[in-house]
């Protein structure tokens, strides 16, 4: 519990200007960081051709980048690590599809394992676009997805984050797991 209060500590005193705290910080918070690109690249399959250390290194230093954010503690870093980590996969999956329409490249025959990391991939940008709608209809729905979903966050800490009960998200997450799937499935 220590640790959770020294992080949002560290975090506030970053927002607030010191940049001493940065290198406190980042040992604090790597672990978490490595747990959720983890769990975001066992969803995507073992033929995703962006590594799992490529996708931390990446969503460091957007969170770096970060100049007008205010960190509240570290649920809010955790949450707004999920939705980088959601645009980098995003980004990743499109140029992937790019390739797979020629973008000028030589047409060669794929195998399997490629064919099913752009069914991964398609995948992705369906959800992608189903969540951009429901964030339109439903942006605290859209929230617990996205810090469910890609961040890999517990019940607990999407509820901390966003300041809701946990039986809260525990709802909210079911009916928008059952929104987004029919959005999917029903566009196919």
């Amino acid at each position: 519990m220590e640790s959770r209060n020294e992080i949002s500590e560290l975090l506030v005193a970053w927002s607030d200007g010191d940049i001493n705290v940065f290198e406190d910080v980042l040992p604090l918070v790597t672990y978490q960081l490595r747990q959720m690109a983890h769990a975001q690249m066992r969803r995507e399959g073992e033929n995703h051709t962006l590594q799992t250390t490529a996708l931390i290194n990446e969503a460091y230093l957007k969170l770096i980048e970060q100049k007008n954010v205010r960190w509240e503690n570290r649920s809010h870093f955790f949450a707004i690590a999920a939705k980088v980590m959601r645009r980098i996969l995003l980004d990743h999956a499109k140029a992937r599809l790019r390739g797979k329409r020629g973008a000028g490249v030589a047409h060669v025959e794929f195998t399997e394992a490629e064919d099913i990391s752009i069914e991964k991939s398609m995948q992705l940008v369906a959800l992608d676009e189903a969540l951009e709608q429901f964030a339109k209809i439903d942006p605290i729905k859209s929230r617990i997805v996205e810090m469910r979903h890609f961040g890999g966050m517990t019940v607990e800490e999407t509820a901390e984050a966003l300041g809701v009960a946990p039986i809260t998200v525990t709802r909210y997450w079911s009916l928008a797991k059952a929104w987004l799937y029919r959005e999917i499935t029903s566009e196919r």
